[in-house]
């Protein structure tokens, strides 16, 4: 099924969408759809049913003692980037950690960005602690407190996060409080993170609702339902760019997808296939995707899933694209992208729970009691 929500009535300050150290990264399944008159906001996916449900191994939590979140950078070599790691209190020798990465555009650690506010990956990171895992989430460079780490738009490359990741990755792995390593990249942050292993292996990657193929192919076919002018042109350019070719001049009104800037990073993002990338591991690997997300399609989850078939799979049913539940009808879904209190699917916990503990060797999840709180150190 195809679904679309058109919003003629949402207003974008241009220089927030020009900033450059937002623009570069483009979320797939969210573009610009310009007209002669008002700019639109329009959202695409298409869903097929071709995933089957693995039998949920449930597992339970534990109330540790309140986990402790401190301040972490990473010098980069071209700059510092900042991220939040959260340990919980807890009696193993060594304690299972993964890496949260958020996916595109301006979001920062917590999955938030200036036009939305869920916390989702703040939720995920918090709801992991009660199950004895720790997290480390971050500000991908140019973003937030890793403004510091922007790199102009024309010399950004998809690699630059790719790279970011992997020495995240390396951190986590010296650091001798942490046991098994896993990789959990959310949207674009799964193909980032499928990258980021081949420089710097860890133990497993879960990819979170992650797009299965190349982005210039979804990006055409997004922008099949635009004016035909618009479609010739954007087909253009996007055809040129595969090639590695920028183009000049660029119709003002496909400006904020095309202009020049942005085009090496495109070109540099449009060379990977994620179901090329994902075939590559050679470690554990989990592949979710949420039954009600209108940016990513359950056809993405099944490419990656056909890509890698050792890899486990599964459908949220209920969960979006910001880990919320949620129905599917978009206007009650789109609400929950600005729920900053709403938790994350809980369901999702239990399975990301449960592989966790299969890669570190856990016969016996920890039991269940109540609610936490969390305790910061500087």
């Amino acid at each position: 099924m195809l679904y679309r929500l058109t919003w003629s009535s949402v207003n974008i300050e241009p220089d927030v969408v020009t900033q450059p150290q937002f623009s570069a990264s483009i979320e797939v399944n969210w573009f610009f759809l310009m007209n002669i008159n008002q700019l639109k906001w329009q959202i695409l996916t298409m869903g097929k049913p071709s995933l089957s449900l693995l039998s949920l191994i449930l597992v339970t939590v534990n109330l540790f003692a309140a986990p402790t979140e401190t301040i972490q950078t990473l010098d980069t070599g071209s700059g510092v980037l900042e991220g939040s790691l959260l340990i919980p209190d807890t009696p193993q020798n060594t304690i299972p950690v993964v890496l949260l990465i958020s996916g595109s555009g301006p979001t920062d650690r917590n999955g938030n960005n200036p036009w939305m506010t869920n916390n989702s990956l703040k939720f995920l990171a918090d709801a992991l602690a009660l199950n004895g895992i720790a997290s480390l989430r971050y500000d991908k460079r140019g973003i937030a407190h890793s403004a510091s780490a922007a790199v102009q738009e024309e010399h950004l490359r998809f690699e630059h996060y790719a790279a970011d990741a992997a020495q995240w990755v390396n951190k986590l792995k010296r650091d001798k409080r942490f046991g098994a390593v896993t990789v959990i990249g959310h949207s674009e942050g799964s193909l980032i993170g499928m990258l980021a292993l081949q420089q710097q292996p860890a133990d497993a990657f879960i990819s979170l609702a992650g797009a299965g193929q190349p982005a210039d192919l979804l990006l055409k076919r997004q922008l099949k339902s635009q004016p035909a002018h618009l479609l010739n042109s954007s087909l253009a350019i996007i055809s040129s760019l595969k090639a590695g070719k920028t183009v000049a001049p660029i119709d003002p009104v496909l400006a904020p997808i095309f202009r020049p800037g942005v085009q090496p990073y495109m070109i540099s993002w449009f060379q990977y296939d994620p179901a090329i990338e994902i075939a590559s591991l050679k470690i554990p690997v989990l592949i979710l995707q949420g039954s009600t997300d209108l940016q990513v399609s359950m056809e993405d989850a099944s490419l990656l899933a056909k890509a890698q078939p050792d890899a486990e799979s599964m459908v949220i049913q209920g969960m979006n694209h910001v880990l919320k539940d949620s129905a599917i009808e978009v206007n009650v879904n789109l609400d929950t992208y600005n729920h900053p209190s709403l938790p994350v699917n809980t369901e999702l916990v239990s399975v990301i729970t449960a592989f966790i503990s299969r890669v570190k060797g856990l016969s016996h999840p920890p039991q269940a009691t109540a609610s936490m709180s969390i305790k910061t150190e500087d």
